[in-house]
């Protein structure tokens, strides 16, 4: 069906009508004829058209941001999504709880070679601080306790370097994944922040972990099978030999 352009009667676009509607219009005085072709007619009383809310402002529109970074894969859609909220963002490496060294190397140079790749300025802790985190999870070997204190190790140095560099956010790509806990996560983040004068961006970062699983494969990056810490490797390797004992 044909379709009219419509105007209100000071000459503004309204949304458009079938052109046997715009016609009879006509007929009945309600509108005036302002072209044929595309036929098009300005109505005969003014229309109120509400204002358009402006979009609110983001709070990290030009602000400073040093993202505590895990591993490659979970920096490419995070990275991507502060970026766009208009954060100048800094990645920031600590990660002591990787286990053994050399899988804490290969995660570390994935993400090297990224941030190269996207121009991303990158902070690099240069210890490899293992004792010291074995230390403050010895307690709590178990899942979800040990988790805990390895969040609260990482983040308060994130906080640290922030307030040093003269950051004025801090935020960690631990957000975007479900197997890690968002409540804990936020709670240790604001705590770091409040101690070192700087702010928390806690944002649930969830809804973009499917989309980081493709861009990590499109962008070729070393995806791990677990979380880091030895314990969670022996949980990993664990399950995989009780999968093949059951094969």
């Amino acid at each position: 069906m044909a379709e009219a352009r419509v105007e209100d009667a000071q000459g503004r676009p309204l949304s458009g009508c079938p052109a046997e509607k715009a016609r009879q219009m006509l007929a009945d005085g309600r509108a005036s004829l302002v072209s044929d072709d595309p036929l098009t007619i300005r109505l005969s009383y003014a229309v109120d058209i509400p204002e358009r809310q402006p979009e609110p402002a983001s709070p990290l529109a030009g602000e400073r941001l040093l993202l505590h970074i895990c591993c490659g894969p979970c920096a490419t859609w995070t990275i991507q999504h502060l970026t766009q909220l208009g954060a100048l963002v800094t990645g920031f490496w600590f990660n002591p709880n990787i286990h053994p060294f050399s899988e804490h190397e290969r995660r570390r140079e994935t993400l090297a070679a990224f941030a190269q790749q996207q121009g991303l300025p990158m902070v690099w802790e240069p210890s490899y601080e293992m004792p010291a985190f074995l230390q403050v999870v010895a307690d709590a070997p178990q899942q979800g306790q040990r988790c805990h204190p390895c969040y609260r190790m990482r983040l308060q140095r994130t906080a640290q370097r922030a307030a040093e560099l003269g950051y004025s956010y801090l935020c960690s790509t631990l957000l975007i994944s479900p197997h890690q806990d968002l409540d804990i996560i936020r709670d240790e983040g604001h705590a770091a922040a409040e101690k070192h004068g700087v702010r928390f961006y806690d944002e649930n970062l969830r809804r973009g972990f499917a989309e980081h699983h493709r861009l990590a494969k499109e962008h070729g990056l070393y995806q791990q099978r677990y979380c880091g810490c030895i314990y969670s490797e022996w949980e990993s390797l664990s399950k995989d030999a009780a999968t093949r004992s059951r094969a």
